[in-house]
């Protein structure tokens, strides 16, 4: 099976988005026509500090432009009317604790500090 040959970029953007990095690159085709990639890197940090890069990516040609800026468009307005602008990725974070959580845990801690110790024998 022949190995796909990446083209050199003739234009290519990038955008840094914390553990994300997003590349815009313009390609050329055999027939000297234009795409474009776009391809979505995430940074893994493993426990002995070493990392990897985990990579999609995604060929948009010049036919499919308008229907996928358009349903991108409505797929964003969506999230923004339902959701608001708001981030909310903190609750992806691994040490993320809800408000809710930390109370009940400062509330059990309390508890269990203010609970005698009673033998069953007494009872």
């Amino acid at each position: 099976m022949a190995e796909r040959v990446e083209q050199e970029e003739i234009f290519s953007q990038v955008l840094r988005a914390g553990r994300r990095t997003y590349f815009f690159d313009v390609r050329s085709t055999k027939a000297d026509d234009y795409y474009l990639t776009i391809t979505e890197s995430k940074k893994f940090t493993h426990d002995d500090g070493s990392f990897h890069y985990q990579k999609h990516k995604i060929y948009l040609y010049k036919e499919d432009f308008n229907d996928f800026q358009e349903m991108l468009t409505k797929a964003t307005d969506y999230i923004l009317n339902e959701k608001g602008d708001e981030v909310i990725s903190e609750r992806h974070q691994k040490d993320f604790k809800k408000e809710d959580e930390e109370e009940n845990e400062n509330e059990e801690i309390k508890s269990s500090s203010s609970f005698t110790d009673i033998s069953f024998d007494d009872i």
